[in-house]
Formats: C-alpha cells, structure tokens, sequence
C-alpha cells in the first residue's frame, strides 16, 4: 500500500469533491479495502464548512417532497451509527447532539403558517407536536416573551460541521485514502467511452476504472463526457453567522428554527457556548460575498425569537454555495457513461444525507445495486436516460 501522501500507481477509485458528500464517500468505499483518491483543492470548504450542521429530517420536509423526506428519516435513523462507527475510526468527536428542535413564528400569522406545516409534517407520519408560547418558553426559556409558539420536534438533531469535516479526514487517512489538493478539469474515457481516470487542472492524469463525481455545485464544469451526461445542478448561495456567548448571555438546549414575519430563521448552539444563525437563500450565481444588509437581516430575526443574542459576540459571516436541482433532490447512482457515479444536488441535506449516500455508493462500487431508498433519486429522472453500467472489474476485490 502506498504511503498516505503518495497517490497510489493505480487507484480503484477517484471522488472529485471533497465536501461532506465526497469525504464520506471515500471513506465508506476505503474501508472495503479499494484504493480511493479524493480530489479537490480544499477538502472539507464550501458548503460544508459554512453549513449549520442541522439532521433535520422534519422541519426541512417540504410541500410536494414527500420522497426525499421518507429518504431523509431513513438517513437520520442512520445518523447514530454513521455517528459511532465515524468517531470510533477517526478518534475523534464530531459534536452530534440529538437535541431535538424548537419550532417558533415570532407573530401571529407566523404561528398560523407553522400550524399549516406541522399539519402537512404529521400527515407524513413525522413527529411533531404543536406548542403554545407558554409551552415553548417552558422547554427554552432564552426565548422571545411574544413568541407564538410553534412545535417540539423531537427528531432533528445537531452536528458541528467542522468537527465533522475533522473526523471524516481522518477517517479516510486512517483508511490510507489519498487527497490530491488540485480541480479536476474533465473524465478521461477510453475507446469504448468508458471511464479511464481523471485529468486534473495541472495537466495531470489520474488513472482509475472507477469515478464518483460529488463536486456540489460546481459540477457542470467537468469536462470529457457526452451532452446529457451530467444533471442540471446550479449554486444557491447561503450565508450563516457565528457568535460566542460571553459570561452571562443566555444559552439555548437545542436548535431554535422560526419564522420572522414569513422569513425562515434558525438558531443552533454549540456546547461550547457557540451559536450559528442563518440561513439566507439566494440565487446568485457563484458570488459568495457578504453582504451587509443580509447580515443586519439575519441578526434583526435572530434576535426577535431570542433577545439575548445581543450579548454574544460576533464571530465569523460565512459564505456557501448549496448544489441545487430542479426537483431540490439529491442525484445519486450509475451515469450513462460505464464507470462514472454521480453523488450530486444535496441542496440543504448534504450533511443530513451523507450516511445514506454514501453507503449507497459503496454498494454501487461493489457491484450492487442502488439500495431501495435511494432508488428515485438516480440520475434517469431528471437526464431521461436508463442508468449506465459500472466499469467492468468494478465489484472486484
């Protein structure tokens, strides 16, 4: 086996990207005994590290999304062991807290809009329960005195994403995974259009039977592979805040998401008396620049559903690109082209999804097929073509 640093002469397999998606790739297919390089300049960066690090399979349940929650409850009931099996490898805690949530509107019709929500969460079957101010208040006292109320949901918990990132590089080392800290410019194929490695943006070949593209947003740039290839995946720009609670300022127990006169804003603290506030939502290309007006607004609702954010200090605004589809779902599975994997379009859920994908992807590489969950997200339903094979000798090992 080659040295950790050194890129093996013949990897079994190449992910390009190395967000929450890609890291938890390598690491799963790793563990199976394959030879794994992951690719990209700034492992563990983007939407990952700017994330809030919420497992929300209820509050993120939306209108019209009824898979893509069933999908997300599964990845959630998986979070635990994803969770122990992680930090047992990697030696090293990630911050999971199942911590429940506190759903809130800051006035009246906010409450009514929650109470449509919550209606439309429990026909899912999903646990919900409505809460009156009082009742709010009661289980999180930091709150806001003219909150309305809203609901416990008991099933969305917490990660610290940039603990998160720390496991999961070790974990893929611990693993003798491979990073190339390098783009990757385009797919190589041979002559009958399979897949036969990657060229990176210095020129250099990668040679591999095997690709997983789980580039977040930025894969539309990859290059080499045929019209259609690819699914429609554009960047939805998000923004968090992070403060740190001085000696006397006020804690919360568990996440606090609200509505403020119909805009959604959500409160996650930290054990270690830190708290990030976001999100917005904008499409605006590949800017990723702070605004000042989008700070005064996250910081304006914050504060309406809890007073004493006021005695926290301003830490860090961050910047990150979402990878979004059309239909807001993840695109997992085989590509039309013989040895290329697609682990693409989290949006909102990479990190509340990372276990289900990448166990999915394993299964792919060892010649398996796409597990019944993860079955309507494949690349067919939005490219209109039937699923590519792996490359021959894939599932050896």
């Amino acid at each position: 086996m080659a040295a950790m640093h050194e890129v093996p002469a013949s990897p079994d397999v190449v992910v390009v990207g190395g967000g929450v998606i890609g890291l938890s790739i390598a690491w799963r297919v790793a563990e199976t005994g394959r030879r794994v390089v992951v690719v990209d300049p700034a492992p563990g960066r983007g939407a990952t590290w700017a994330a809030a690090g919420m497992i929300a399979p209820v509050t993120e349940a939306h209108y019209g999304e009824e898979a893509l929650a069933s999908l997300a409850v599964h990845a959630a009931e998986r979070w635990p062991a994803y969770n122990t099996d992680l930090e047992a490898v990697s030696a090293r805690g990630t911050g999971y807290l199942r911590c429940g949530t506190i759903v809130v509107g800051a006035d009246r019709s906010d409450r009514l809009a929650l109470d449509e929500i919550r209606a439309y969460q429990a026909s899912l079957g999903l646990e919900v329960t409505a809460l009156s101010g009082r009742e709010s208040r009661e289980l999180e006292p930091a709150l806001s005195p003219n909150s309305h109320g809203g609901a416990h949901v008991p099933g969305d918990h917490q990660v610290d994403n940039r603990l998160l990132v720390a496991a999961l590089t070790a974990a893929c080392r611990a693993h003798h995974v491979t990073f190339v800290a390098d783009r990757v410019a385009a797919v190589d194929r041979d002559r009958t259009g399979a897949v036969s490695g990657v060229v990176q943006d210095t020129g250099i070949a990668l040679r591999a039977p095997t690709v997983v593209l789980a580039a977040g947003w930025d894969l539309a740039s990859v290059q080499g592979l045929p019209p259609g290839t690819l699914p429609p995946v554009r960047p939805v720009k998000g923004m968090t805040l992070r403060l740190q609670a001085r000696a006397l300022a006020p804690r919360l127990s568990q996440t606090v998401r609200g509505l403020v006169h119909g805009i959604p804003c959500y409160l996650v603290p930290r054990h270690d008396g830190a708290l990030v506030v976001g999100a917005t939502s904008e499409e605006r290309g590949t800017d990723q620049t702070v605004d000042a007006g989008a700070v005064y607004a996250l910081l304006r609702d914050a504060r309406s559903l809890v007073p004493g954010i006021d005695e926290y200090e301003l830490v860090e605004c961050a910047t990150g690109l979402r990878p979004g589809t059309p239909d807001n779902a993840p695109v997992v599975g085989w590509s039309s082209v013989p040895g290329l994997a697609l682990a693409a379009g989290h949006y909102r859920n990479g990190i509340l999804l990372a276990p289900v994908t990448a166990a999915a992807v394993a299964d792919l590489v060892a010649g398996r097929p796409l597990p019944d969950v993860m079955a309507p997200f494949g690349p067919e339903r939005l490219l209109g073509h039937a699923r590519g094979a792996p490359a021959a000798g894939t599932a050896a090992r």
